[in-house]
C-alpha cells in the first residue's frame, strides 16, 4: 500500500498556520519524512458562496502550491486531487504539468476529472453539458503536446498548424494520469486514457448534487474495481491503480491518532479488494498539531 497526504492548502481561514510558503515546505517535508509516498492538493478556482456554505471549500492554485511542495523535497510524488480539466486551455495545462513535471525531476501524477459544481463553470464563461467531451478532447490534444514533435490538427475551436512544445515531460510519454469519479464512465474514460482511478466514498443521497454514483461500504468499492479489471482485460490493458480516500476520514476533520490505529487494521482489507492507493486528507487545528499528526500516522500506519 502506498500514501497519499492532502496538503493544507484548503485551510483560507488559517492562512498564517497553512497558506505561507514555509507551510506548505514544512508539510510536505514531514510526509516525505513519514514515509507518504505522495502529497496532493485540491482545484476550485472560483467557487459560489452557497457551495461554501454548505461545507465547500477554496484552495491555493495546484500547480504552484505544488511547486513549494516540489522545491522543498526530493522524493515525494506529487499529485492533482483533482485538477478539473474543462475548467481550462488543454495546451495551457499541458504546459504547466511539464514545467513541475521537469523542475521536480518528474515527479508529478495528474489527477484530473470532468467536475460537477455547475456554477463554477458558469462563472468562468464555461459550458457545463459538454464537459466530458472536452475532458476527452483535451486529454487527446495534451498527449499530441507531450510528444515535443510537430503537431497539425484541427479540432474546433483548436487550430494547430505545425507547433511544437518543448521541453517534454521527464516522464515518457507523458506522467500518469489518474481520474476521479465513481461512474462507470469515469472507470472507462480512466481505461481510455489514464493509468489510474480516484473513486471517493460518498452516501448515495448526496449523488444528484456530486453527478457521480455513491460508494458506501467495501462490497461497493470492491465491485466498482472488479467492473474496471473485467473492462481492461476486455480491452487488453493492464487494471489502472486505484487510490481511495479511506472510508470515514475528510478534509475538514482534525486528526483522531485512534483513528489511524484503526485504519492501519483496516489497510489489508482495502489492498485485498484491489486498493493500490490511500488518500488522508486530515488537517488540524495548527501547522504543529498537524505535523504531529503526520509523524504519528507515519509510524500507527505506514510503518506498522
Amino acid at each position: 500500500m502506498r500514501y497519499v497526504l492532502g496538503l493544507p492548502t484548503d485551510q483560507t481561514d488559517r492562512p498564517d498556520e497553512f497558506l505561507t510558503a514555509e507551510a506548505v515546505a514544512e508539510v510536505a517535508r514531514a510526509a516525505e519524512r513519514a514515509g507518504f509516498d505522495a502529497v496532493a492538493v485540491t482545484d476550485h478556482p472560483f467557487p459560489q458562496d452557497k457551495w461554501l456554505a454548505g461545507g465547500g471549500h477554496q484552495a491555493l492554485d495546484p500547480m504552484i502550491a505544488l511547486s513549494f511542495a516540489a522545491a522543498a523535497t526530493d522524493r515525494i510524488r506529487l499529485l492533482t486531487n483533482v485538477m478539473v480539466l474543462p475548467y481550462r486551455n488543454p495546451f495551457l495545462t499541458a504546459r504547466s504539468v511539464t514545467s513541475l513535471d521537469v523542475l521536480s525531476g518528474g515527479r508529478v501524477i495528474f489527477g484530473t476529472a470532468v467536475g460537477y459544481l455547475r456554477s463554477e463553470f458558469q462563472a468562468l464563461g464555461l459550458d457545463f453539458e459538454n464537459r466530458g467531451d472536452r475532458t476527452d478532447q483535451a486529454l487527446r490534444l495534451m498527449k499530441l503536446a507531450w510528444t515535443g514533435e510537430s503537431v497539425s490538427i484541427e479540432e474546433p475551436p483548436f487550430l494547430v498548424a505545425e507547433h511544437t512544445m518543448q521541453p517534454t515531460p521527464v516522464q515518457r510519454p507523458h506522467p500518469p494520469i489518474w481520474f476521479g469519479g465513481n461512474s462507470k464512465r469515469a472507470i472507462r474514460r480512466t481505461l481510455e486514457f489514464g493509468q489510474g482511478w480516484m473513486p471517493m466514498p460518498q452516501p448515495a443521497r448526496v449523488a444528484k448534487l456530486t453527478r457521480t454514483p455513491g460508494i458506501e461500504t467495501y462490497e461497493d468499492l470492491a465491485s466498482r474495481i472488479g467492473y474496471m479489471g473485467s473492462l481492461a482485460d476486455s480491452m487488453g490493458r493492464d487494471r489502472p491503480e486505484v487510490c481511495f480516500v479511506p472510508f470515514g476520514m475528510r478534509m475538514t476533520d482534525t486528526p483522531d491518532h485512534e483513528s489511524f490505529a484503526h485504519l492501519g487494521n483496516e489497510v489489508a482489507t482495502y489492498a485485498s479488494i484491489g486498493v493500490d492507493w490511500l488518500s488522508v486528507p486530515f488537517s488540524g487545528t495548527d501547522r504543529d498539531s498537524l505535523l504531529e499528526s503526520i509523524e504519528i500516522f507515519g509510524k500507527l500506519v505506514i510503518h506498522r
